[in-house]
C-alpha cells in the first residue's frame, strides 16, 4: 500500500501545474475530477506527432525532400507546444485548470521534439561535424538563435524534476520565465528562415506577445493588491 501510495503521489506531482509559493510549496492541489487516465491519453496525443514521422520515415512517405519535412514537422511542434505550455497560466488564472495540469508534460514534449530538430539537423545537414556546427553558427543568424532556444530549454527541463524544483524554491519560477525567452527565440527563427513569407511567424509574435501582455498585466493587478 505504501508503494502504491507513493506511486500515486509521483504521478501527481508530474501532473501538477509547475508553480510554487516563495518557499517553494505547490500554490495548487489536485482537483477532485483528475484521473490518471487522462494524463496517459495526454501522454499519448503529445507523443503522437512523433510516431507518424516515425511511420512516415519507414514508409519512405516524407515526399521529395526528407530532410526538410522533418525539420519542418518538429520545428512546428516546438512552436504549438510553446503555444500551449505559456496559455496555460493564463487559462488557470481564469477559472480553466485542465491545462495547467500538464503544463509540466507539456514543457517536456517542447524539449523532446526541439532535441529532435536539432538532432536532424546534425545528422542531415552538418554530419555531426562541430568544424561545421560552429560555421553555420557564425554564418546563419537563423541557426545561431534555434541553437540558443535549445540550450535555454536544457537547464529548463532538467530543473522540472519535482526534487530541484522544491530546492530552488521561489527562483524556479523566476527562472522558468526564460521560456518566454525561447518563444522568442523561436519566433526570430521562424522569421528570418521564412525569408518573404513571414505570416506564419508573425502569427506566432502576435500570440506569444499577447500571452506576455497578460503575464504583465496579472503581476501588475496583483502587485497592486498586495500594496
Amino acid at each position: 500500500m505504501a508503494m502504491v501510495s507513493r506511486s500515486q503521489a509521483s504521478i501527481k506531482a508530474w501532473t501538477l501545474p509547475v508553480t510554487t509559493s516563495n518557499n517553494g510549496a505547490s500554490l495548487f492541489s489536485v482537483p477532485p475530477s483528475w484521473n490518471p487516465a487522462v494524463r496517459v491519453a495526454v501522454f499519448i496525443w503529445c507523443l503522437a506527432p512523433f510516431l507518424v514521422l516515425v511511420n512516415a520515415v519507414a514508409s519512405n512517405a516524407l515526399g521529395p525532400d526528407p530532410a526538410e519535412y522533418l525539420m519542418h514537422a518538429t520545428g512546428e511542434w516546438v512552436m504549438r507546444f510553446l503555444v500551449l505550455v505559456l496559455l496555460a497560466t493564463p487559462l488557470l488564472r481564469y477559472g480553466w485548470p485542465r491545462l495547467a495540469r500538464y503544463r509540466r508534460m507539456l514543457g517536456l514534449y517542447v524539449w523532446f521534439y526541439a532535441t529532435l530538430h536539432l538532432l536532424v539537423f546534425a545528422q542531415v545537414f552538418i554530419g555531426w561535424s562541430a568544424e561545421q556546427l560552429i560555421e553555420e553558427l557564425a554564418e546563419r543568424p537563423y541557426v545561431l538563435v534555434g541553437f540558443l532556444a535549445w540550450v535555454v530549454l536544457v537547464p529548463l527541463g532538467i530543473t522540472s524534476a519535482q526534487a530541484i524544483r522544491r530546492k530552488m524554491g521561489r527562483y524556479w519560477r523566476q527562472f522558468h520565465k526564460l521560456t518566454y525567452l525561447v518563444a522568442l527565440l523561436g519566433c526570430f527563427h521562424l522569421l528570418w528562415l521564412s525569408r518573404s513569407d513571414v505570416g506564419q511567424p508573425l502569427l506566432y509574435f502576435i500570440i506569444f506577445g499577447l500571452l506576455g501582455i497578460s503575464r504583465l498585466r496579472f503581476a501588475q493587478i496583483r502587485s497592486s493588491k498586495l500594496r
